[in-house]
């Protein structure tokens, strides 16, 4: 009995959001919110008091936020988060005599009762608070009870009583007693607003030369910056930088024997020249890639690496740590495998091994490594096919020292693989988004991400494509699907990418019978023209300028789907949180027959009414419109334009 408080009445039940129990941290952004709920009661009729307390890592001082009830014993509390770094926050509660008494008194007096005593009792309960308050709150109270012992008007005393002045003195002075704290401290990640909002444009720094048959440097990636950041992407992702393997280098279309000259994989990472921190010597000099990142910097562009924990047979990590890798029972080194397919110019890297404290602290030390030549993100290439436990570590580590680093997750794998990434530290992560096509899928997906606890954890990163990933639907539909695809992939969700130029110019062809793209970049050297001019790349650029000025458009998690009866539209409202920007989204999801129908616009989520009229700005191609109510008539033809992003831009009750 000694362990138990028993004078604590109160119950904090189902506290939300938490993850795995409390096990991990909610994620948020500087600016966003944390709303958390929680059922908080106590026994008989008494009145319940909550607090909502947080603090940042480190402090000793707690922060509160006062609950608010809802219903049903359910209450919440909010607060907005304007400092990166690790939150803690919990519930605590109590039971508030004093409220119970204002709520009691009020009862009595309205029913013609005598409520002399109870005056005196509220009396004591100010004066009780007044002895440990300052002066000037002192006289205050004692003021307030001397009227209620004395006072000649019950009425009169009852109104003051319950008065905000007097409820406002008790609460902020009042002496908790018996509080009830959640058994869980829990835990919140405040992480730069980029980690909610970026726009990333994949390319392979040696097809970046001007002149056919060249090897582009990072002197040549220079030259490409102006024309990214006119696009309008904030995020330049290069695919591994390092030395490439000889042995068992791969050729053309994933040829098992490579000719003489072939560049081979770039993630066959290693060789005579270095390995994780050294860079291919074709591409340049250490000096010329931090030159590229602090020319991205002038024109708002970060650059993010590829982390891939593999090896080349030749890397050095092959001799130096032999222990590091599988060795079979013939004395050959284990390459990678996913049955049937092959990849002997890989090695993976065993974590189980028992010197894996040593090949933590290494593969942290070349995360170090990028960090001092500048860069701030990294796009993990396979994480699911490592340790979780070292993810965990290695990202805490980093963001303690670091909090600025953003990890991107690339796992297209299972669903829990992918949520128990998210959850143990990765800061974005793809998605299944590629493979989602209908609208029904669409808005399943959808609601998915943003409607459970998902919501909490996971921040979603759209791609339409890949460098590994020439998705059917590319293929099939032609330039129409290139565009509706980006354009939802960079409105549904506030984080996307894409590999390009391919995708701008709609290059699709397949490897049979696969995703692949046919003479894949992987494994050779393109030459592009890179300012050749198509309407997918001037969509692109208008989408990325409307995402930048309609904040509607920043965040992934305020989105509502509008009906139709035509099951080949699609459409989707988007808001900020005080409803000053409203985007509205339609498209035909045919790529090649033009389609009419009526959509139905969630006006209730947008705080519209049914009975106005709306002026809908098509974004994309300045056209304006008129909408009246609900239902309005639609029509898309995939060769003009396939979508509508429209901003409301006001209600015009006398159009």
């Amino acid at each position: 009995m000694e362990e138990l408080e028993g004078t604590n009445r109160v119950v904090i039940e189902n506290v939300q959001p938490q993850i795995n129990c409390g096990q991990y941290p909610v994620k948020r952004v500087v600016g966003e919110e944390l709303l958390v709920t929680a059922d908080i009661f106590t026994d008989g009729h008494d009145e319940v008091k909550a607090v909502l307390a947080y603090r940042q890592v480190g402090s000793e001082e707690w922060q509160e936020v006062p609950m608010e009830f809802i219903s049903n014993d359910r209450w919440q509390a909010a607060f907005t988060l304007d400092t990166m770094g690790r939150y803690e926050y919990t519930i605590k509660g109590w039971v508030d005599h004093f409220y119970t008494w204002q709520k009691g008194v009020k009862k009595k007096f309205e029913a013609n009762q005598d409520i002399t005593v109870e005056l005196q009792i509220g009396a004591q309960f100010l004066e009780e608070t007044a002895a440990s308050a300052e002066q000037d709150i002192q006289d205050q109270l004692h003021e307030r009870a001397f009227f209620m012992r004395h006072g000649n008007a019950p009425g009169e005393a009852v109104t003051m009583a319950n008065s905000t002045e007097t409820s406002e003195l008790m609460r902020v002075n009042s002496t908790r007693k018996n509080v009830t704290t959640y058994n869980k401290i829990l835990r919140l990640n405040v992480e730069r607003k980029k980690a909610l909002f970026s726009a990333w444009y994949e390319f392979f720094p040696r097809s970046a030369a001007q002149e056919a048959g060249k090897h582009g440097t990072f002197k040549d990636c220079e030259r490409l910056l102006p024309r990214i950041a006119e696009m309008g992407f904030d995020t330049i992702y290069l695919p591994p930088i390092h030395p490439i393997g000889r042995a068992f280098r791969k050729g053309k279309n994933n040829a098992v024997t490579a000719q003489p000259g072939e560049p081979g994989s770039p993630w066959a990472i290693g060789a005579e020249e270095g390995g994780h921190k050294a860079i291919l010597p074709e591409l340049g000099t250490l000096d010329d890639f931090k030159a590229f990142v602090n020319k991205a910097k002038e024109h708002g562009i970060e650059v993010a690496l590829d982390f891939a924990i593999q090896c080349s047979p030749d890397h050095p990590y092959v001799k130096e740590h032999p222990q590091w890798f599988k060795w079979r029972p013939d004395g050959t080194v284990q390459y990678a495998e996913n049955p049937p397919k092959k990849y002997q110019d890989v090695l993976p890297i065993n974590f189980e091994t028992e010197d894996w404290q040593n090949l933590w602290q290494e593969l942290k030390s070349v995360l170090l490594h990028w960090i001092e030549q500048g860069v701030n993100i990294f796009r993990v290439d396979n994480p699911h096919t490592k340790a979780f436990a070292f993810w965990e570590w290695v990202i805490a580590e980093i963001q303690q020292e670091h909090p600025q680093i953003i990890f991107l997750s690339e796992a297209f794998t299972r669903p829990r693989v992918m949520e128990r990434l998210a959850k143990i530290g990765f800061t974005q992560t793809y998605t299944y988004y590629t493979w989602r096509n209908s609208a029904e899928e669409l808005r399943e997906y959808m609601q998915e991400l943003t409607q459970t606890e998902l919501r909490q954890y996971y921040r979603p990163n759209f791609w339409p494509n890949t460098p590994d990933i020439n998705p059917v639907s590319l293929q099939e539909g032609g330039e129409a699907t290139h565009i509706t695809r980006v354009v939802m992939a960079a409105t549904l969700s506030s984080n996307y990418g894409l590999y390009g130029p391919v995708y701008e110019y709609n290059i699709a062809t397949p490897v049979p019978g696969k995703e692949e793209y046919f003479d894949s970049e992987k494994y050779e050297i393109k030459n592009w023209d890179w300012g050749k001019l198509t309407k997918t790349r001037e969509i692109i650029t208008l989408i990325n300028k409307i995402r930048k000025v309609n904040p509607a458009l920043q965040t992934t998690w305020n989105i509502a789907f509008g009906e139709t009866d035509n099951q080949a539209f699609f459409s989707y409202a988007k808001w900020n949180d005080d409803m000053t920007n409203k985007i509205f989204v339609v498209v035909n999801l045919d790529p090649n027959n033009t389609q009419a129908g009526w959509i139905k616009m969630p006006l209730w989520k947008l705080g519209l009414s049914d009975n106005e009229h709306y002026l809908m700005h098509d974004l994309l191609t300045e056209r304006k419109y008129t909408w009246t109510g609900e239902w309005n008539y639609v029509e898309l033809r995939p060769y003009d334009m396939p979508v509508h992003v429209f901003r409301i831009e006001s209600p015009n009750p006398g159009m």
